[in-house]
């Protein structure tokens, strides 16, 4: 694939715990086992929440065709300073890609050039044509993103909010059909967000905010779905539930990319990116023994990674 400069500012749109028991231990020594497994089971059940990790039939979207979406980065930089070395990246279909690092490792600039927000040396392409051949509201439609700390009329309801996720479905001027109030309904409704529809934005609390945000995004019933630090704000329960809406959305045959802070959750992910000074270290499931050794590569060694009930959890060393 030839490289060129990829420089693009339109947007792409807007917006099971097993039953298996006990506990192997990948990292840390005997003495700290028993103490160890306490700790974790008690973080496993916070993260489980009442709703479990199981995606249920509420959950479920049609999504339509499930585009390919590919990176070939050689370079990014940011003012005079390279912050992305050369990668590539191809997320899959009906798969969760979590990618994770320590703080500044670029993996919040690789998602925002994957959506196709920060000029870059390299290629993307969506199904194999270059993103800025694909009309801007046909990428919207395909790709749907939910940044940090995103900005938003603080005056419009959250309703509003939400439904500015149809807006790659409507022609120009036209009102919400009934096909865009249903989605928008049943993504508030996942989010839990449906109750203060007719708030203002401005009147929610951070984590109220964020789950409005997340129901734009999802309203979008997009293929590709690209999450910067998407729980942000939120309580160990509402993790679980995103944990949960995301699993529905791969059972749907959905992409889902996101940049996690939160280990316990990222190990639930298909594919783990792990990142370190603008590079890909490492890519592969939770259970390779060779991710967690990236884990502990880029963390320095301050992890302890164990398996608690056939699930993967990460504590502080």
């Amino acid at each position: 694939m030839s490289a060129a400069r990829f420089d693009d500012g339109n947007r792409p749109g807007a917006g099971g715990v097993p039953t298996s028991s006990g506990a192997s231990f990948a990292t840390g020594d005997a003495g700290t086992s028993a103490a160890a497994a306490d700790v974790a089971s008690a973080a496993l059940a916070m993260d489980a929440g009442v709703n479990g990790g199981a995606a249920t039939a509420a959950d479920a979207v049609t999504l339509g065709h499930v585009p390919a979406l590919r990176i070939e980065l050689l370079a990014l930089s940011l003012g005079h300073r390279q912050v992305l070395h050369p990668l590539s990246l191809a997320p899959a279909p009906r798969a969760w890609t979590a990618i994770i690092g320590p703080n500044g490792a670029g993996k919040s600039t690789l998602l925002r050039a994957i959506a196709g927000l920060l000029p870059f040396d390299g290629t993307l392409t969506l199904d194999g044509k270059p993103w800025s051949t694909w009309p801007a509201k046909a990428r919207a439609r395909q790709v749907a993103w939910l940044g940090q700390n995103e900005t938003a009329s603080e005056d419009l309801t959250a309703y509003d909010i939400a439904m500015l996720g149809r807006l790659p479905h409507q022609p120009w001027l036209a009102p919400a059909s009934a096909a865009d109030h249903a989605a928008v309904e049943h993504a508030m409704r996942q989010t839990q967000s449906w109750d203060w529809r007719d708030r203002a934005l401005g009147s929610l609390s951070g984590g109220e905010r964020q789950r409005v945000l997340l129901a734009r995004a999802l309203a979008v019933h997009s293929g590709v779905l690209l999450m910067d630090e998407p729980l942000a704000h939120l309580d160990p329960p509402h993790q679980s539930d995103w944990a949960r809406i995301v699993r529905g959305r791969v059972a749907a045959g959905g992409a889902v990319v996101s940049v996690l802070h939160e280990l316990n959750v990222a190990l639930q992910a298909d594919t783990l990116v792990v990142m370190d000074g603008g590079r890909i270290v490492h890519q592969g499931p939770p259970h390779d023994p060779a991710t967690h050794d990236a884990l502990q590569r880029v963390f320095h060694h301050r992890l302890l990674i164990l398996q608690v009930q056939g699930r993967w959890v990460a504590l502080n060393a």
